[in-house]
């Protein structure tokens, strides 16, 4: 462990709370309890071990959060962003600015004997905070991009700093370059070869390769085109021949560039008509003349800035069992405690949430998808890093993983088929925590949700601690 010794239970920094009143605010943040003072109205287990009092602290208690061991196996922190200009801090936030679930992520660490203590970044303390995160073993982020620019930050400039840490050897989960390459549609194309990949799944990015990609591919069959910088659908497109004139072995033609193409985008599942041509501009170029008139609320431009940018389009073939519902499996490192089926909307394709969809949950060991959990478990989970080309890494400690069955309708449940669609590792909640979430308190979560968040929080400290102690071994 790094540093043995105890910070005084309240760090003596006088500065104002950074915390709003969970309204929009207009102007300077409005006069707050100081450091000292928020740790004198309520149990202040952030205070330590580490001395915190080098960052302003954001929170003005830590409702839930247990006590700290006096001798932690080793010392971790919690990083969150509290975006001063939205409401609550952020839709993520409760009435006190800690992120709705990072009491469970804490109180999990400190089931497994170790600290962790709950912090904010602000960009405008960027040194003080990375060398403040130089005495931790270990450290958890739950914020994203978006959260740091919002309020005023550089992402390039804190996943650089914590490139630092983890070249420094401080665990870092996620780690900057797993979450892009885990996170990144062209992840696709790394697993193809898994057994839950599609081998006919291609990656462009420039316009050239696109163009003559793109055309061979649904010259062949209906595919998903998929934006790498997307969110909740936007620039997912399902795409389809309205001739319907494929062809019957791949390669053997290409669409030409008057041939109309129907397309769905996941989103909000809209519909549009345009040629070859005019979709291929939009996905380059925008609206312009050259690509029609777009009902999409999306801009375009999917390979503006080029591959150094984290631009690209992945091309897949069009599952259409997708309509049954799709899959995600909710992981802690290589274990999984939770199973979702979220089934679209009559009529939809597309089940991303607020849609109307309807989310079923099951245990890991339902028997409804045992063909699926046994292959991912056994013969997939310990091949994602390195096929990401992420060999020395270990897997983040909350992570999903994303299906659709691409087997043939009618096919027996022992012998299909489901295809990854994507990783999330970055801020996935932890559902059972919502009631915090918006301004809310942890105080207003359900008994039994408690109860369960506690178990899953239990189950990541065992994973966080078992890979800092190979870590160890291994020094």
């Amino acid at each position: 462990s790094r540093h043995s010794h105890l910070a005084p239970r309240c760090p003596p920094r006088t500065e104002d709370c950074a915390l709003g009143t969970g309204r929009a605010r207009e102007g300077p943040p409005p006069a707050a309890m100081g450091n000292a003072a928020c740790c004198e109205s309520a149990r202040c287990p952030s205070a330590g071990p580490v001395d915190i009092s080098s960052i302003t602290r954001v929170a003005t208690d830590d409702l839930g959060l247990q006590d700290q061991p006096l001798e932690p196996r080793y010392k971790v922190c919690l990083v969150q962003v509290f975006v001063r200009d939205q409401p609550f801090g952020g839709p993520d936030k409760s009435s006190n600015g800690h992120r709705y679930d990072s009491i469970t992520f804490a109180n999990g660490m400190i089931s497994a004997k170790m600290s962790c203590q709950l912090v904010h970044y602000r960009h405008e303390e960027h040194e003080a905070f990375f060398r403040l995160m130089e005495k931790f073993d270990a450290v958890i982020v739950r914020c994203h991009a978006g959260q740091i620019k919002a309020d005023g930050g550089d992402r390039v400039k804190f996943n650089n700093g914590l490139r630092l840490l983890r070249k420094s050897g401080i665990q870092v989960w996620p780690a900057p370059d797993v979450a892009e390459r885990m996170c990144a549609k062209d992840a696709l194309v790394r697993i193809a070869d898994l057994s839950i990949g599609l081998r006919d799944t291609f990656c462009y990015y420039d316009a050239k390769e696109f163009a003559k990609g793109f055309k061979r591919s649904i010259a062949f069959q209906p595919r998903v085109l998929k934006q790498n910088r997307g969110f909740h659908g936007d620039g997912v497109w399902i795409v389809k021949l309205k001739s319907d004139d494929y062809c019957a072995k791949f390669g053997t033609r290409s669409c030409l560039n008057e041939e109309v193409l129907v397309l769905v985008e996941a989103s909000d599942d809209h519909k549009e008509e345009h040629t070859v041509a005019e979709f291929i501009e939009f996905c380059v170029n925008g609206r312009n003349a050259k690509s029609g008139s777009w009902t999409t609320r999306g801009v375009g431009k999917y390979l503006e800035g080029g591959k150094e940018a984290g631009a690209c389009l992945v091309d897949q073939r069009f599952c259409p069992r997708v309509v049954e519902g799709a899959l995600r499996y909710t992981m802690i490192g290589e274990d999984l405690v939770d199973i979702v089926h979220r089934q679209p909307r009559e009529g939809d394709i597309s089940a991303v949430g607020g849609m109307g969809a309807t989310y079923t949950h099951f245990g890991p060991s339902e028997e409804r998808f045992a063909n699926l959990t046994s292959s991912f478990l056994k013969r997939d989970v310990k091949q994602i890093m390195p096929a990401l080309e992420l060999a020395r890494e270990p897997l983040p400690l909350w992570w999903c993983a994303d299906f659709v069955n691409s087997s043939p309708e009618g096919t027996n449940a022992e012998y299909e088929k489901w295809a990854l669609t994507g990783f999330n590792c970055v801020c996935i909640g932890v559902d059972r925590c919502e009631s915090a979430a918006k301004g809310g308190s942890f105080a207003a979560i359900p008994a039994e949700d408690k109860q369960e968040s506690r178990r899953l929080g239990s189950m990541m400290g065992k994973a966080a601690r078992d890979i800092l102690d190979a870590k160890l071994t291994t020094r």
